[in-house]
């Protein structure tokens, strides 16, 4: 809804848009948060819910402004809508499940050694509103409706959006149609550079969710520890995604390795955060040829905007001229000042040690192919790589296992997979999708998955504190009916 000083404004396929201040939609999350915090578990799911039912009922029109904006394809533009309707169900699922709440109770024991032990219960509590900034490749999944939105709602906080100018009007066709669901100040968009900044120093603000460059996400950090009241900020910022191929699996199936590595490092012209940008081969591997023929037949095609594309191009440009790399598949970029066309580039695991200025990612349909000319040449190098959300290996059942751990604990990564590929990230409660810096601004926690509830709480211990004045989920009644999980060890619900 709008604020009583401020119109709707029309966007340009004619939905009613309100292009909030950030002091504005801060203020509105701040007196909505309240009343959202103290919701009941399965109210809060319904709205989960029916933000997800409001998605596949508008399918078709959403889908049809995203891609005339971001020019992602009808198919994949779809199939981005089901998973964030899968998201906020998953999220729905966990309120009602009430374990995310952590409960946990010490009860009185007056004979306790080395002192008598009051009573004292905690639980985690709503941080309060939270800002999110949406991702330019994912316009469903990561932007108003996706999961740091999603777990922040779970989490009972009101989230502001800072909506990412690859996709404003289907921003503000989202939160239009999210209005018709949750209450007033639940959920705003704002949008513009200067506005996000003022939203991450706005005192009602009391975390951010970020996905997007490390510099811009860096820049967002430092502000936000730079407050007189610093606050959390989960950014997810840049990650290579090395993937490691061992001889044996090369030379037992190396031809389809290829096949497989260059779909992975394509798939949506390169602009996932988890695209494989580089690949270890055994010298000598005799790939060359595969590795050509396989990227050639990946056309060029539309980036998400020009900001992406030439982003793209400067960093490849660098890259390619770089003496020590040569090009295993280089062709002149199209002249739509949007597109991006694939590109492989080839060096070997010295020269990067030797020049750690190749250790860049290249946000784009291209990728970077290493050479390695023994296990110890490999394990030098993988030590010197930065740390990312994902590390790949593939090897034989036949090889030495001391060899495989090795390789894997030469890497620093959030999510190690293993004879698979790191594009395509699983929402399960198991998975982590994060990192050590430069991959997230915090290691602990994950943005894709049901944990993703934990960034936008805090933990609360309520010592001798009677209980009409304790929060519902940790009376004795318990009439939320969540988990407890009591000192001597019983877990279950409160004792009746």
């Amino acid at each position: 809804m709008p604020s009583p000083t401020q119109a709707p404004v029309p966007s340009p396929d004619g939905t009613p848009a309100t292009h909030h201040t950030a002091a504005d939609a801060a203020a509105r999350a701040r007196e909505a948060a309240p009343a959202l915090a103290g919701l009941a578990l399965p109210a809060r799911a319904s709205l989960l819910r029916d933000l997800s039912r409001t998605l596949g009922e508008n399918v078709t029109h959403l889908t049809a402004v995203a891609e005339d904006e971001t020019r992602l394809g009808v198919e994949r533009l779809r199939g981005e809508i089901r998973r964030t309707q899968v998201q906020l169900e998953m999220f729905a699922d966990v309120v009602e499940a009430g374990a995310f709440l952590d409960v946990m109770i010490d009860p009185a024991d007056p004979a306790a050694q080395p002192a008598p032990r009051p009573d004292v219960r905690r639980m985690l509590v709503p941080l309060g509103p939270v800002a999110v900034f949406s991702a330019s490749n994912f316009p469903f999944a990561f932007s108003v409706l996706g999961g740091d939105t999603a777990s922040a709602l779970a989490a009972g906080c009101p989230v502001v959006v800072k909506a990412h100018t690859g996709h404003p009007r289907l921003s503000d066709l989202t939160a239009g149609l999210a209005a018709e669901v949750l209450p007033p100040g639940v959920l705003s968009v704002v949008h513009g550079r200067e506005t996000g900044r003022s939203l991450v120093t706005d005192p009602a603000v009391r975390a951010v969710g970020f996905t997007g460059s490390t510099s811009g996400g860096r820049a967002l950090f430092d502000l936000a520890n730079s407050r007189p009241d610093p606050i959390p900020f989960y950014g997810e910022l840049g990650s290579l995604n090395p993937v490691v191929v061992t001889p044996a699996a090369c030379a037992s199936r190396g031809a389809a390795l290829v096949r497989e590595y260059i779909a992975s490092v394509t798939l949506g012209q390169g602009q996932f955060c988890t695209k494989p940008g580089l690949l270890f081969l055994p010298a000598g591997h005799g790939l060359d040829d595969h590795l050509r023929r396989e990227i050639a037949a990946a056309p060029p095609a539309a980036m998400l905007g020009p900001w992406i594309s030439t982003a793209y191009r400067t960093t490849l440009g660098e890259l390619a001229a770089h003496p020590a790399v040569r090009p295993l598949h280089l062709v002149e970029q199209p002249d739509d000042p949007r597109a991006g066309a694939p590109a492989l580039l080839t060096t070997t695991a010295e020269e990067v040690r030797a020049c750690p200025e190749l250790l860049e990612e290249c946000f784009g349909p291209a990728s970077l192919v290493i050479t390695y000319a023994s296990h110890q040449d490999l394990l030098d190098t993988l030590h010197v790589l930065p740390a990312g959300l994902t590390a790949t290996l593939h090897c034989e059942e036949q090889e030495d296992e001391n060899l495989a751990q090795r390789l894997i604990s030469g890497v620093q990564a959030g999510r190690l997979i293993g004879n698979g590929w790191p594009t395509g990230v699983a929402v399960t409660p198991a998975m982590h999708h994060g990192g050590p810096w430069p991959a997230t601004t915090s290691p602990l926690h994950t943005s894709v998955g049901s944990r993703a509830v934990a960034r936008w709480m805090r933990p609360v211990a309520y010592q001798n504190m009677p209980d009409a004045l304790l929060p519902a989920p940790l009376r004795r009644a318990n009439p939320w009916n969540v988990p407890q999980e009591v000192a001597d060890g019983d877990s279950g619900h409160a004792d009746k």
